[in-house]
C-alpha cells in the first residue's frame, strides 16, 4: 500500500464545505467518487482541514492510500477530466506512508478579501462592505493576536476541539487597491469558524464599533458571545499549507512530525 498527497484548488460556492455531509454535496465526496471511478478501491481521502460551506481553497492538500503505482502527472490529468470544473487537481505526489495531510502540516495560511464597492462579478469571492474600515486600527488590533494562544473567543460554539490553543505567526491587513483589501493569517492550526470570527471582530474595530482595548478584552475573556459576528464565507480562501521537505522520504521522520502536532 502506497500513500499519495493530492494538491488541489476549488471554488467552494456550490459546495457544503470540504467534509462529506448527509444533506449536501461536498468537495471530499466529489474527490472520493473520482478516485474510485478510476481505481475502484473504496478510497476515502483525508484532508488537511475542513473548509465550511462557500469557502474556497487556492490550495487544499489531501492524502489517500492505494495498492496501485500511480504516475502523478498522468493521474492528475485523468482526475481533472472527470471532476467538476470548479475543482482542479494541481499535483499528485508519492509520500512516505507515515505522512499525514492534516497532522504533518506545519502551518496553514488563510486570506480574506473585502471590497468597499459593489462589484457583481466578485460577489462570490469577497465581502462587499458599504463603508471603508480603518485598516490602521485593524492592524493594531491584529497584532494582539500574536500575543495570544487561546482562541476560545473566536471558536464556533459547541465544537468538539480537544484544545483551543493555536499559535499565530502572521496576522495583517493590506490594501490591494483603493476599494479592495485582504487579511492574511497564518498559524499552526485553526479552529472551526476561527478566521471568519476574527475578521468580523476586526472589522468592528475598523468601523469604530469597538476599540482596540475592547478587542484585547474579547481575546482574553474566552467567550465567543463577546466577539463580533462571523464574516461571510465567500471572502475566505485557504491559501497555503506548508510541510517539511521530508514527507517524500520513505522513512519514519514524518511519524515524529505527526506526534509533535497532535
Amino acid at each position: 500500500m502506497q500513500r499519495y498527497f493530492i494538491y488541489l484548488s476549488y471554488d467552494g460556492t456550490a459546495y457544503h464545505g470540504w467534509q462529506i455531509q448527509p444533506n449536501g454535496v461536498s468537495i471530499q465526496e466529489c474527490l472520493n467518487r473520482a478516485l474510485n471511478t478510476i481505481l475502484n478501491e473504496g478510497i476515502s481521502v483525508t484532508g488537511a482541514g475542513r473548509t465550511d460551506t462557500g469557502v474556497h481553497a487556492r490550495l487544499m492538500v489531501a492524502h489517500f492510500d492505494t495498492e496501485n503505482e500511480i504516475n502523478g502527472e498522468r493521474f492528475a490529468d485523468r482526475l481533472n477530466r472527470i471532476l467538476p470544473p470548479d475543482i482542479a487537481i494541481n499535483k499528485i505526489e508519492k509520500v512516505c506512508n507515515e505522512a499525514h495531510a492534516r497532522f504533518s502540516a506545519i502551518s496553514r495560511t488563510y486570506k480574506y478579501y473585502i471590497s468597499t464597492s459593489k462589484y457583481p462579478f466578485g460577489r462570490n469571492y469577497q465581502w462587499n462592505l458599504r463603508f471603508a474600515p480603518n485598516i490602521e486600527l485593524m492592524n493594531k488590533a491584529a497584532e494582539l493576536l500574536l500575543e495570544c494562544t487561546d482562541f476560545t473567543s473566536f471558536c464556533k460554539l459547541h465544537s468538539d476541539n480537544k484544545t483551543n490553543i493555536c499559535h499565530i505567526s502572521v496576522a495583517r491587513w493590506e490594501q490591494l487597491s483603493d476599494n479592495r483589501l485582504v487579511f492574511t493569517i497564518q498559524a499552526d492550526r485553526f479552529l472551526r469558524n476561527m478566521v471568519r470570527a476574527i475578521v468580523g471582530t476586526l472589522v468592528d474595530v475598523g468601523r469604530n464599533k469597538i476599540s482596540i482595548e475592547d478587542f484585547r478584552r474579547i481575546i482574553f475573556e474566552k467567550d465567543r458571545c463577546k466577539a463580533g459576528s462571523s464574516a461571510p464565507a465567500e471572502g475566505l480562501f485557504l491559501y497555503d499549507i506548508a510541510y517539511d521537505d521530508n514527507i517524500t522520504e520513505t522513512d519514519t521522520k514524518a511519524e515524529a512530525i505527526n506526534k509533535e502536532t497532535e
